[in-house]
């Protein structure tokens, strides 16, 4: 067998030559494996990085969107929330229902979010949830945990002030804990304000989703709220039939407003019960007969509460309105549900 020459010079051999340098060693990206651990194709990390980019701008714009059309629960300091923003709708809230939803809170937080709008000044205006944002305000007085310290609040942005009205009244006309008073009154206030431009406008947008005839008895308050306001103490307390019967007496003698809330004013410290007997004593001095007043005088006893499902509570007030209470009424979803079925109701 021949024998293979060597072109170099064997390593420790003196030559008396130079020592030839080693050649640099290379290694070809194709000889690598494609397994794991191998690094990958800069093609593949150009699509990663613009997926990524791509997913990340999605969540902003989404969030973004969610934000600007009020989807988006956020949590505000409670200090910033002004609830005088809007003139409200309801007078006094019920000792019992606040004690409820206070209790409901306390141990479960505050599950349904309020609604606000942004103010120039930084800080929010109250729309709907006046009973929560009271709710906690109590809270964070009584017990001085930063826990009530925020609200959950969405951030709403009605076009005009109309819209804003419209959102308050409909979340509390399906609570039923309104009088036809607090209802009247709204109407009155915002007009007043400029919202709307009469009375009867005020009234087919704030309750387009009551019967006709319950807005016709909203309508006969207002003249209650326009003549009387000023010198009643316990509105809240005058009951359908008697409101109705007022009204008539105001229309039929324009004396009236005037007798009745001088008499009103001579007994300041007055009970619900006095009320409406300065009222029942100045009707029947009144030239034109009307209905007796009974104001404080209940024609029957409210029901013992009765539960409906969980969280929700049926009781019969002592002038024959249904009153619901309970945690269940904070569910958005549920009280949506509850409002179209009262509306199908009406319609059949």
């Amino acid at each position: 067998m021949a024998k293979r020459k060597r072109l170099t010079p064997t390593l420790g051999l003196s030559t008396g030559l130079p020592h030839p340098a080693a050649a640099p060693e290379v290694k070809s990206t194709a000889t690598l494996t494609r397994g794991l651990g191998s690094p990958r194709p800069p093609i593949a990390d150009v699509a990663h990085d613009a997926a990524s980019a791509n997913a990340l701008a999605e969540v902003v714009q989404t969030l973004t969107d969610a934000r600007n059309e009020g989807r988006l629960i956020q949590r505000l300091p409670l200090h910033l929330i002004d609830a005088e923003h809007l003139v409200r709708d309801r007078i006094a809230a019920d000792a019992e229902e606040m004690a409820v939803l206070k209790d409901s809170i306390r141990q479960r937080g505050q599950q349904t979010a309020i609604e606000v709008v942004a103010l120039e000044d930084g800080r929010y205006g109250l729309i709907s949830g006046w009973r929560r944002l009271g709710a906690l305000r109590d809270l964070l007085s009584e017990t001085k945990e930063p826990a009530f310290e925020s609200v959950l609040a969405l951030i709403r942005n009605p076009a005009d002030a109309a819209e804003s009205y419209v959102a308050m009244v409909e979340e509390n006309e399906i609570r039923v804990g309104l009088s036809y008073y607090e209802r009247a009154r709204i109407v009155a206030r915002s007009v007043d304000r400029s919202v709307f431009r009469s009375d009867r406008v005020a009234l087919s947008q704030l309750f387009a989703a009551v019967s006709r005839s319950k807005r016709s008895k909203i309508g006969q308050f207002v003249t209650l709220v326009r003549q009387l306001d000023q010198g009643l103490k316990h509105p809240t307390e005058i009951t359908e039939r008697s409101g109705l019967a007022l009204v008539q007496a105001l229309e039929a003698d324009e004396s009236l407003a005037p007798r009745l809330i001088s008499a009103l004013n001579a007994a300041p410290k007055r009970s619900a019960e006095e009320e409406g007997a300065i009222i029942t004593r100045t009707l029947s001095r009144s030239e034109t007969p009307s209905a007796p007043m009974i104001t404080g005088e209940r024609p029957r006893k409210h029901s013992e509460p009765e539960s409906l499902c969980e969280g929700l509570v049926l009781r019969i007030e002592k002038d024959g309105a249904y009153r619901l209470t309970g945690p269940a009424l904070e569910n958005r979803f549920f009280v949506s549900r509850l409002m179209t079925a009262l509306r199908d109701l009406d319609k059949v």
